[in-house]
This record gives structure tokens, C-alpha cells and sequence, in this order.
């Protein structure tokens, strides 16, 4: 993947330093953010295992507006993975004869607000539709990479544009429609509607990467690491990891096996069409 020396987007806000990494080192680090992004993956009470420690509210400050600058290296990643989405589902979008919001991407450490409460480490990675950003905590990579085994630019680069999918989804109207749906309905029926929002942003991941791919040199060694990181995050993976068993019926986000088969469907087609997992009969 080569992204050093492109255009960076000017929708990225960076928080990172304003005091929201303190509560976090003080309960654990890593090993507490692995066991506590479990929890949200599967709504268990993890608490009996933080050992006392308790991660409460962290101060937080707005970064100053105006234009982005550029701070480092990581940011200046996420700027290009960023500006390749904006390209990409905005010429999407122009030639369906619709206009694209582009969404805004928060870094930060630890904690900090958001349109949809109080954000934190914990929570990995997360799309917020009342204020359309993107909220990453860039530990989360570092997560990936020691304690999953998902590194590498592509495999983060994916994460991010999985967010990104679920922009789109809102932008299409879709997220309020689920979410009014999942209302209606058993805890069931719920997870079965979650896990076909998640594996429909991975396939708009894929379709970003398809259209990307000339564009950020990408190789079939980056391909691979989006597939890997989607097996390693795949519902039935954590849960035999954390829980020693897997509970289908709980899956919120999808099987490894399904994510990495809509990722790649999206990669292979290039077509929104191809990614209504709404329409599919078998996921």
C-alpha cells in the first residue's frame, strides 16, 4: 500500500493529548482495552476482571477549528485513507446524481465526547450518525497488531473504511430505518438486522479498495491482511476467545467466514449493487 506523499483530508479533528489517555493507563493498558472491546462486542459485564480499576469519565477538549494540520505520521495516514473514501464515494455518489457529506474523523486517546455520549478506548473503533464522524482511538491499531494478529497499513486502512461504509449507509437513509427496526424486534431479530449492517460496510470497504487499489498500488498482500483482519474480528473468533464457545444467535457483526466473504465480494464486483446483504438470503 503506498499512501505516503497524497492529499490528506481536511475533515479530521485531533484530540489526541487532551487528557483522555490517563483513566485508561491507570486500570491496564492493552490487556484491559482487549478485554473491555470484548465486552461491547458481546454486551458482557467484564467488570470482575479489571481488578478494582474503573474507567470513568475523562476530560476532553474540542481542537481548535480551522484548517487540519498534520501532526505525524499516523495522522497523516488516516488523512490519505480518509481523502481516498472522499474520492471515491463522492465520484460514487456524483454519478448516481446524489451529493456526498463528507463525514469528519476524530482521533483521540483514552476518551472524549460525541453526538452519540461519551466515547472511549474500550468501544474500539465507531461511527456516530447524529454528528457524522468517525471517533478512532489509534491504540486500537496497536491492539490489532499485538493481541489479534491483524497489522499492517492495509489492515488498518480497512478498519477505517469500514466506519466510512456505515457514513454511507446513513447517507442513504438506512441506518435510521435499521435502528427503527431493531426497536421492533426481539433481541434475536436485533442481532440477525446488526450483522447485516456490519457485513454490508465491509462490503463497501471492498468497494472502496476496488476503486482505490490503482490508486494506492495495492498488492494481493494487501488484500490479505483486510481478509485476515476481518476473520480475526469476526464474532465467532472473539467469542472463542473470550467465552471458549460460540453463540451464533449473539453475532452482531458477523462469522470471520462472512466478513471476509462480503469484504471481498465488494472488492471483486466494484458494485454497490453487490453489497444489499438486506436482499441475500444467505449471508
Amino acid at each position: 500500500m503506498d499512501w505516503r506523499g497524497k492529499r490528506t483530508s481536511d475533515r479530521i479533528e485531533d484530540r489526541r493529548g487532551a487528557g483522555g489517555g490517563r483513566a485508561m493507563r491507570r486500570t491496564g493498558g492493552l490487556g484491559l482495552l482487549v478485554v473491555l472491546l470484548v465486552g461491547i462486542f458481546f454486551g458482557v459485564d467484564l467488570s470482575p476482571f479489571l481488578g478494582g480499576g474503573t474507567v470513568g469519565p475523562i476530560p476532553s477538549r474540542q481542537a481548535p477549528t480551522g484548517p487540519n494540520e498534520i501532526n505525524d505520521e499516523m495522522e497523516e495516514f488516516v488523512g490519505v485513507v480518509l481523502a481516498q473514501t472522499e474520492e471515491v464515494w463522492g465520484g460514487i455518489f456524483e454519478a448516481s446524481g446524489y451529493d456526498y457529506t463528507r463525514p469528519r474523523l476524530v482521533l483521540y486517546q483514552g476518551g472524549t465526547t460525541s453526538g452519540c455520549g461519551f466515547a472511549q478506548s474500550a468501544m474500539g473503533p465507531f461511527y456516530c450518525p447524529n454528528d457524522q464522524t468517525v471517533f478512532l482511538d489509534t491504540d486500537f491499531f496497536r491492539v490489532m497488531q499485538q493481541q489479534m494478529g491483524a497489522g499492517g497499513d492495509f489492515a488498518y486502512a480497512y478498519v477505517i473504511a469500514h466506519e466510512v461504509g456505515h457514513h454511507v449507509q446513513n447517507e442513504l437513509g438506512l441506518l435510521g430505518e435499521v435502528n427503527a427496526r431493531r426497536a421492533r424486534v426481539s433481541e434475536r431479530e436485533s442481532n440477525a438486522l446488526s450483522v447485516r449492517v456490519e457485513l454490508q460496510a465491509d462490503c463497501y470497504a471492498g468497494l472502496w479498495a476496488h476503486e482505490a487499489a490503482a490508486g494506492l498500488n495495492l498488492t494481493d498482500e494487501d488484500i490479505k491482511e483486510a481478509l485476515n483482519t476481518a476473520e480475526r474480528i469476526g464474532d465467532d473468533t472473539l467469542q472463542r476467545a473470550s467465552r471458549g464457545r460460540v453463540v451464533p444467535d449473539s453475532f452482531t457483526h458477523g462469522s470471520g467466514d462472512q466478513r471476509q466473504e462480503w469484504f471481498y465480494r465488494g472488492f471483486k464486483t466494484g458494485d454497490p449493487a453487490a453489497c444489499d446483504t438486506f436482499a441475500a438470503t444467505d449471508l
